[in-house]
């Protein structure tokens, strides 16, 4: 079986995203972000201290990352606008197979993000 990881890195301080919570939604679509999977937060290297899915979990479908972005700035005593430009990071995906295996790194600063699918 495959299994879904995440990584987030902080490129404005040009270090791992430690404390960011983390939350995995199935079924999403564009228009509502579906049933809670589960909730994390990163740790110092900015991943999860366990995969988000794997085992019997891990099933084909839509899925949606949130990250809770403008909180860590903010820890960061990063001076945000209110609002700021970037709160929460929303990331829509499909796994196509429940063996393979998918990562989901965010790189992220106040103002920009960036995704891709590893493996």
């Amino acid at each position: 079986m495959g299994r879904l990881t995440t990584l987030v890195m902080d490129t404005a301080h040009g270090c791992p995203g430690a404390g960011i919570s983390v939350r995995l939604y199935a079924d999403a679509t564009a228009t509502g972000r579906g049933a809670l999977i589960c909730e994390m937060l990163t740790n110092k290297e900015g991943r999860c201290e366990a995969p988000l899915l794997a085992g019997e979990k891990m099933r084909p479908g839509r899925y949606m990352l949130a990250f809770d972005v403008a909180a860590y700035f903010r820890g960061k005593g990063v001076a945000l606008t209110d609002p700021p430009f970037l709160e929460n990071v929303r990331i829509h995906f499909g796994i196509a197979s429940a063996q393979a295996n998918y990562h989901v790194p965010l790189f992220v600063s106040p103002y920009a993000y960036s995704t891709q699918r590893g493996v």
